[in-house]
């Protein structure tokens, strides 16, 4: 080889940017010491720094150590031919690509087929002209140019992917504690009365969800029950149940909408139509989202079983009585914050001891089969007709399950909430 191997190697592999300075370095491999000078000779001249070698086993021991942009064998050399250097080289070849040029006297398609097999990029044929080879290494440059401008936005790309998959990483993890506090606004998810128990689940389908069911006490005999539906998944569904939430169950009468001062300054129940009235114009003109709640609120009197309810957009509660049977109470209503000056009812029912109240959200009704077809109202019932025995939480696990079953799934496209209100024997 000409020229000293560790001068060439503590020189550097420096590459400038750019086509016009793609090829830099070169490698001339030719056993011919004539053929390989005067190669050498036009590549200098061009601003090309060339080493020489004079068979591939030199040139695969230098390319061991180096790089070089531009590799211009001879076909037939004693030893190793061109292709079998090139093959080698390719399969040893680092990151950097090298333009790869065999000079052969072979004009034959099977023999550039062989070459091209090889890892070769372009042939030129002896005699060769020096215009011919300066016009095919301009070729090169251009490929290799566009192969490194590649290479360097697949680099900023992987690394912004990183980047990307590292801020889901943090985002999971924000959900996942978003979830935790979620779930937490249902602190007690069973609370006992004198005269009953409510019990309650909520179970998002990611990691925070848009239903929220909750309780709040009125007076020693009334509670305040409520079941929430926000429009959407994810975030925003959850930060306005959260929002909800601060509204309905706080136990201050100037905190809790549902309550107000009665006679003597004593708690006492808002109707509810007026309470689900008040969300309505809270959310449409001091939190102005575009999304929308659906909702029922009740007020029930523990002692004469009285039961005062708001539906609103909602899925029907359904009544269980203590013989059993199920029937589904209220006629739909009008979702909260959905249409400006919407009018809101209430209607009362009676739980005698042994009935009890289920509201739900429609994570449970609307679940589907794997023929597509919905649980319903009517399959929700019957559930709860086949687990009169069950009560609080045993009850709400049933529940639960038989949705699951009905889906097939361990997991359910929509969120899924329970609240039961259980009237002592």
């Amino acid at each position: 080889m000409t020229g000293s191997i560790e001068s060439i190697l503590k020189s550097g592999d420096s590459r400038p940017d750019g086509p016009e300075h793609a090829i830099r370095r070169a490698l001339v491999v030719d056993d011919s010491r004539g053929q390989r000078r005067i190669l050498a000779a036009s590549l200098r001249k061009w601003g090309i720094d060339a080493i020489e070698a004079e068979d591939g086993f030199e040139a695969l021991d230098f390319l061991s150590r180096s790089s070089v942009d531009l590799i211009v064998s001879d076909w037939e050399m004693p030893g190793m031919s061109g292709v079998d250097f090139c093959r080698t080289f390719r399969d040893r070849e680092g990151p950097e690509y090298t333009y790869f040029m065999l000079l052969t006297s072979k004009t034959s398609k099977g023999a550039i087929a062989d070459g091209l097999q090889a890892g070769a990029d372009d042939f030129l044929s002896k005699p060769f002209s020096p215009e011919e080879l300066r016009a095919r290494i301009h070729a090169g440059e251009r490929i290799l140019a566009m192969q490194r401008e590649m290479t360097r936005k697949n680099a900023l790309l992987s690394n912004a992917l990183t980047r990307i998959r590292d801020l889901y990483a943090a985002l999971d993890r924000d959900l996942v504690e978003a979830g935790k506090l979620q779930r937490s606004l249902v602190r007690d998810p069973v609370r006992k009365f004198p005269g009953g128990q409510i019990a309650m689940r909520l179970r998002p389908s990611g990691h925070v969800g848009g239903d929220l069911v909750g309780s709040f006490p009125v007076g020693e005999d009334v509670v305040g029950i409520f079941s929430i539906d926000v429009s959407g998944h994810g975030v925003t569904s959850a930060m306005m149940t959260a929002r909800l939430a601060s509204l309905l169950t706080a136990g201050d009468v100037s905190q809790n909408i549902a309550i107000r001062k009665g006679p003597g300054g004593a708690p006492e129940a808002r109707p509810v139509d007026e309470t689900v009235a008040a969300i309505d114009r809270l959310l449409q003109t001091e939190i102005a989202s575009d999304i929308y709640v659906t909702m029922v609120l009740a007020v029930a009197d523990l002692q004469t079983g009285e039961v005062t309810l708001c539906q609103a957009g909602h899925p029907p509660p359904l009544v269980q009585r203590a013989d059993g049977s199920v029937q589904a109470v209220g006629d739909g209503g009008m979702p909260v914050g959905l249409v400006p000056g919407a009018f809101f009812e209430s209607f009362g029912l009676v739980l005698h001891p042994g009935d009890r109240l289920l509201l739900y959200t429609d994570g449970a009704t609307e679940a589907v089969d794997r023929s597509g077809a919905e649980l319903g109202e009517d399959g929700l019932a019957r559930m709860l007709e086949g687990a009169r025995a069950l009560r609080g939480l045993d009850l709400l696990s049933h529940l639960e399950a038989g949705v699951l079953g009905f889906a097939g799934s361990d997991t359910l496209a929509d969120d899924l909430s329970l609240l039961v209100l259980e009237v002592g024997d």
